[in-house]
């Protein structure tokens, strides 16, 4: 390679590598350290330990109890902090305590109008990550794209219109639904690169849009969910077997039947430990009262999620059977990480049962009868079996999921826009 080549390019990699004002746009983030909140905050944690300044344009934290968090309560409306080397601008946006359909919607438009201006408050912009749901969350960074002639990066943790298609929502609002995914086609088709979290739903994505596509899962931090490192958790001191569910307590699960194999556990043998908040929980709480072997507890905070995942016997996952999640759950990488079996029902399609299936991490039901008691006894007795499934699974999220690995190659990504 001649001399003024090798200039050229290393002006190329020089301007490729340069440090970037990024706009991140995430209606969840920290504090809030589950689900979306705390993949969007390592995200942008991982940027700036890259070298990058990033603006953070949120609500403020509310998941997954539905109310804003007590420590925000009495902030202003427009709310700016710093948090490590990156600046937060929060909009204290409307939060339903029961959080119907139309309820959400309204939830939506305020966040939206609010981190509108927001936005107008950077000054400068190279690259846009947008992070869906919710889709208004994508319009926002084509805004910012516009402004600064800046890329746009629409990452897609969940296609919010497909999965209230598949909960029955749009029976009567099918003009509703038509307008709304042309509104999702023609954002996603502004987007620089577009990225999701699973195959499936890589898939369905490259349906959606004519943009780049990346498949960017989530991650999970093995040194954070280490069972050699895992103390015992005072939740789970129980003399029986315990049974875990850590997690949203939302529309998702399939609480009915839940409730129902709580009922059919032998009592004496069992008892279930329910960790978390959400939609659904003070149902769930009026419908476990009189079960004496079902104890619920409030979330934990996330630097004794190891110690509570590793301390369970067996994790627990009920999803509704006829709603095909075409993405492994995080929670369920928790759960594979902490090295316990799992017991889990789903849809016979989901990309769970696929993975259950490839590596033996648990017991894939994708219906509720007597048969899951009666499997969950016999792995309960055979403890070599259970250590086999744990071993197994947390095998498999760490040579898949591996936060460094995934980060790493989003670098890659961002180095490259």
């Amino acid at each position: 390679m001649c001399w003024e080549s090798r200039k050229t390019n290393k002006r190329k990699n020089s301007k490729r590598l340069r440090k970037k004002n990024i706009t991140f746009i995430s209606l969840n983030y920290a504090p809030e350290d589950s689900a979306i909140g705390l993949y969007s905050s390592q995200w942008v944690e991982f940027l700036e330990s890259n070298g990058h300044n990033v603006t953070v344009v949120t609500a403020f934290p509310y998941y997954p109890q539905w109310k804003i968090y007590k420590d925000y309560k009495y902030k202003p409306l427009f709310y700016k902090e710093s948090n490590g080397k990156s600046t937060i601008l929060r909009y204290k946006q409307y939060v339903p305590r029961v959080p119907t359909f139309f309820k959400r919607i309204v939830h939506l438009i305020d966040f939206t109008l609010g981190s509108f201006i927001n936005l107008f408050k950077i000054k400068n912009c190279d690259l846009v990550i947008a992070v869906v749901p919710f889709t208004s969350s994508a319009f926002l960074g084509w805004i910012q794209k516009k402004r600064f002639n800046a890329k746009l990066w629409i990452h897609v943790q969940d296609f919010e219109f497909d999965a209230a298609l598949q909960t029955g929502v749009s029976k009567k609002t099918n003009a509703l639904f038509s307008l709304l995914f042309k509104i999702e086609s023609w954002i996603l088709n502004k987007a620089t690169v577009g990225s999701t979290i699973s195959h499936s739903m890589l898939d369905n994505l490259s349906q959606k849009t004519k943009s780049l596509i990346f498949y960017l899962p989530n991650w999970i931090d093995q040194t954070t969910i280490d069972p050699l490192t895992a103390a015992p958790h005072e939740y789970t001191k129980s003399n029986k077997i315990t049974l875990l569910y850590s997690g949203n307590i939302g529309d998702k699960q399939d609480w009915n039947n839940f409730i129902k194999f709580c009922n059919d556990l032998d009592k004496n043998r069992y008892d279930v430990i329910i960790v978390g908040d959400g939609a659904k929980k003070d149902w769930v709480l009026e419908n476990t009262i009189n079960l004496s072997n079902v104890i619920n507890y409030p979330p934990v905070p996330y630097k004794e999620l190891s110690d509570l995942l590793c301390s369970a016997d067996i994790h627990l996952l009920f999803q509704k059977p006829d709603l095909l999640d075409t993405v492994m759950p995080s929670k369920v990488l928790g759960m594979m990480a902490s090295a316990k079996p799992s017991i889990i029902i789903g849809h016979k399609d989901s990309e769970i049962k696929k993975t259950f299936k490839l590596t033996e991490a648990g017991l894939f039901f994708d219906h509720y009868s007597k048969e899951v008691i009666k499997q969950l006894d016999q792995l309960s007795s055979k403890p070599t079996r259970m250590k086999d499934m744990g071993v197994n699974s947390r095998a498999y999220v760490i040579r898949n999921f591996s936060k460094k690995m995934i980060l790493d190659r989003m670098i890659k990504k961002v180095n490259t826009l």
